[in-house]
């Protein structure tokens, strides 16, 4: 069973506005969405569940592909307590991971990646940027994400799929863990929330990240002005802000927005080391949106945790089951999918 969580909203929020940043419009989640529904109806897969959103994103691919390729594919809604929110991309995720799905397709950006990573457990994820700030999920293209998600559907035995464990950042308050983090972790002393979406550099006072990418916008941009951190390191990156700071970059805040960003002191974040929040009072931001208010009497922690979602790699997922024969519907040779793998890893050991 394949699962599939769209988000209507992600990709349209403030940082992208204030930019004056490209839109993802909803049609073109549909349009995704059709793509990614007729690679599957193509493989001869029918087991699909969607989650429900306002826009009726997986209606409205359904009627597209039954009006231009004239195929009737049937999608399955989950049954959800629908709240227009991003408590309805945890709750899908949820009960897909209760279901026993293969994988989950997300169409979203960090936001959303990390309010599925809350409840998806072990299932993989199959992700396609179609948000604000996109560092966790990818600029794919639905064909490829439908392909790979017929390969975790069809190989059980994970011969072809392949899989990477991902990074988090958990958050305490109090002792009591609250909630997680996929990218990073900021640090504002703001203590109203307003339109939830971090945007302004002077505003932080803190800041961990999982991976710090020079090549993406946002709180991970600022990590990677000054020290690159990848997926697969073991490590992560915290960073002290503020006045006083000796250390200024410039960073991509942003599309189109170029900031300077002024740091006092950063270093490594080691796996499960715990970090005492400095600030006295504010707000703690995950993955570039407000969301834990503290004051003076609350103690935060932050966390890096190599307990993250899982993720399918789709280049070598792909490639892997190509060079198995996943593909080949007859083979001219007579040979089995089995038997063309085995005759592959024989013929090419030394990759």
């Amino acid at each position: 069973m394949i699962g599939i969580i769209a988000n209507p909203s992600s990709g349209k929020d403030i940082r992208r506005l204030v930019a004056q940043g490209t839109v993802f419009d909803n049609m073109e989640k549909v349009n995704i969405v059709q793509r990614i529904l007729s690679v599957i109806y193509a493989s001869g897969l029918r087991d699909i569940h969607m989650m429900p959103d306002a826009f009726h994103i997986s209606e409205r691919a359904s009627l597209n592909l039954k009006r231009s390729l004239k195929i009737d594919v049937y999608v399955k809604l989950l049954d959800i307590k629908f709240s227009d929110d991003q408590n309805d991309s945890t709750q899908a995720a949820e009960l897909l991971c209760k279901m026993g799905a293969s994988c989950i397709i997300t169409l979203g950006g960090d936001g959303t990646n990390r309010a599925v990573a809350k409840a998806c457990g072990d299932v993989p994820l199959i992700t396609i940027s179609t948000g604000t700030n996109n560092v966790f999920p990818l600029m794919l293209e639905g064909t490829m994400a439908g392909m790979a998600a017929v390969v975790a559907e069809r190989d059980r035995e994970r011969q072809y799929l392949v899989i990477n464990r991902r990074k988090r950042i958990n958050i305490y308050k109090n002792s009591k863990f609250i909630d997680i983090a996929l990218i990073d972790v900021a640090i504002t002393k703001d203590m109203f929330i307003g339109a939830r979406a971090l945007y302004h550099p002077e505003a932080l006072h803190e800041l961990a990240v999982t991976v710090a990418k020079p090549d993406c916008l946002g709180m991970s941009a600022i990590a990677g002005s000054v020290y690159p951190v990848g997926e697969n390191d073991p490590h992560g990156l915290y960073l002290e802000m503020g006045e006083g700071g000796e250390l200024e970059t410039w960073v991509p805040m942003a599309p189109g927005m170029m900031q300077l960003i002024r740091f006092k002191h950063y270093r490594k974040i080691k796996i499960n080391e715990r970090i005492v929040v400095k600030a006295d009072e504010g707000m703690v931001a995950l993955d570039g949106e407000r969301e834990v208010p503290f004051t003076k009497n609350d103690n935060i922690e932050i966390e890096l945790s190599p307990f993250g979602p899982n993720v399918v790699n789709i280049h070598k997922s792909l490639t892997a089951a190509s060079r198995g024969g996943f593909f080949i519907e007859k083979d001219g040779q007579g040979l089995t999918k089995a038997e063309s793998y085995s005759f592959y890893m024989n013929n090419n050991k030394e990759e």
